[in-house]
């Protein structure tokens, strides 16, 4: 298919499927959006007529067997991933699954082992942070070793506001998430412990919200990883993430400014001064991220492999944040145990 258009679904037209949709349709070279599911069938028809010969499947598992469609976009609700990541397992096409992977570590296993019985890799994670440009310099930098070893990584997570709907499992599940991809994909090793605790609630917390939350990871390698996940921070979307270093530290994600590094001898890059507002939609302070990584992807899916982050990624997550969520409720420290990928071959 490598000199061929891929011909792109998305099932679920909420914000992020329609976001996507934009993206697949005006600035993804090599793709074209040709279906969309979502059981608002209006919003679905609302959606499509936006764009030139794009049909609206009412079931989304038509939409995947559906000849004309080689590859599909996933931003359903969680809970219904498993069902549609396995139906585009069993037709042979590549998937865009936004996260979660599922909802559970059970599930995500079946996932994981239903694709390796395949063969091939065909499932591709929607975690955007690995195609930023700062996040992907940050872990060149890191990785180049001339900050010495990585001691700590320091995560903040802010949204403006999220609806009342939006309860404290959530937060670790939905927004959480992205730092323990963020810690795994820095570090490249896995989470082995997770710790989170909370001082008192934000008084705009939505009531039995526990809102801030504060998270510790212990790495594989013994590193340690502290995250501050905020939903309700009335400013604005800010996430940033630094790395400190044997001998230096770098960020990125600051909003006043591009990647800042400072090393022994004094500051590398950037001057430290205030350059901009913090934007309230996630979706502005990441907008380069979704272009880069569903280009990656649509690449990746005509020359039939996948280079983003994979399903066994969606898994890890998935298993470190059902960890995350019993302690939650505990308090207390919570092992990370994920299977042995060697058994999964």
């Amino acid at each position: 298919m490598t000199d061929q258009e891929l011909r792109v679904g998305i099932i679920g037209v909420g914000m992020m499927g329609a976001d996507h949709a934009d993206r697949v349709a005006h600035r993804t070279s090599g793709a074209r959006l040709v279906a969309v599911s979502d059981p608002d069938t209006a919003r679905a028809g609302a959606l499509a007529a936006q764009f030139d010969g794009v049909r609206v499947v009412a079931d989304p598992l038509a939409l995947v067997a559906d000849d004309e469609v080689d590859a599909v976009v996933i931003a359903s609700p969680g809970f219904v991933h498993e069902e549609q990541v396995l139906a585009c397992l069993e037709a042979g096409k590549h998937v865009l699954c936004e996260k979660p992977l599922t909802m559970d570590s059970e599930s995500s296993l079946r996932v994981l082992k239903a694709e390796r019985a395949i063969g091939r890799p065909l499932v591709q994670l929607g975690f955007m942070r690995r195609f930023d440009p700062e996040y992907v310099r940050l872990k060149a930098i890191v990785d180049s070793g001339r900050l010495g070893r990585t001691l700590l990584l320091h995560n903040t997570h802010r949204n403006k506001d999220v609806p009342d709907s939006f309860r404290s499992e959530m937060i670790v599940r939905d927004s959480l998430v992205h730092e323990v991809d963020v810690a795994r994909f820095v570090f490249g090793e896995e989470i082995t412990e997770i710790t989170v605790l909370s001082p008192a609630p934000s008084g705009f917390a939505a009531e039995g919200v526990v809102d801030p939350q504060v998270s510790y990871f212990r790495m594989a390698g013994g590193a340690i990883v502290t995250n501050e996940v905020f939903v309700r921070n009335q400013v604005g979307y800010e996430v940033r993430c630094e790395a400190v270093c044997e001998a230096g530290s770098v960020i990125a994600g600051r909003p006043w400014g591009d990647l800042y590094t400072t090393a022994a001898g004094g500051v590398d890059s950037g001057d430290g001064s205030w350059g901009g507002a913090v934007p309230a939609d996630f979706r502005v302070r990441f907008e380069r991220a979704y272009d880069l990584e569903l280009q990656a992807w649509a690449d990746a899916a005509r020359r039939g492999v996948v280079t983003g982050p994979t399903a066994w990624d969606g898994y890890a997550a998935t298993v470190v944040c059902e960890a995350g969520m019993a302690s939650l409720a505990s308090g207390t420290p919570v092992a990370v145990s994920l299977v042995d990928q060697e058994t999964l071959a």
